[in-house]
């Protein structure tokens, strides 16, 4: 499972540009609090790869499915959520993580790792309040 600032990450694909050169369907991990993303840790060695060639070579685009084979069932199995599950169970599973990580991080009475998940908890919370107003309208 990978982590960022205390949520867990998403797995999707998206398109990254490097340089001039955008490279689509990669593989990618997301996190739905801080949105930092990052290409997936089983692939990264062959994206950099592809992205220097693509750029060495002047493409304007390229698809990473073209040149790198996947194995997607076994990139994503440790994800907590992906990007197709249903926005309101994301922010509540992270919500859920937050507060056991909380619970965690006062048993070894780490103030700081406290603010940071209290931050990502307001956050989350924020999120979900704009989810379940626009839900409403």
């Amino acid at each position: 499972m990978s982590f960022c600032c205390g949520a867990s990450m998403m797995g999707t694909k998206g398109t990254l540009k490097h340089f001039q050169t955008q490279i689509h369907n990669v593989p990618l991990l997301f996190c739905p609090v801080c949105y930092r993303v990052e290409v997936h840790h089983m692939v990264e060695n062959e994206y950099e790869i592809l992205a220097e060639y693509a750029h060495g070579d002047g493409a304007d685009e390229v698809d990473f499915r073209d040149y790198v084979y996947e194995e997607e069932k076994d990139m994503y199995e440790n994800c907590v959520n992906s990007e197709h599950e249903d926005p309101m169970e994301v922010v509540k599973t992270q919500i859920d993580m937050a507060l056991d990580l909380l619970t965690v991080a006062k048993q070894l009475d780490d103030t700081a790792w406290q603010m940071q998940l209290k931050k990502r908890l307001a956050v989350m919370s924020h999120r979900k309040q704009r989810l379940l107003q626009k839900n409403k309208s």
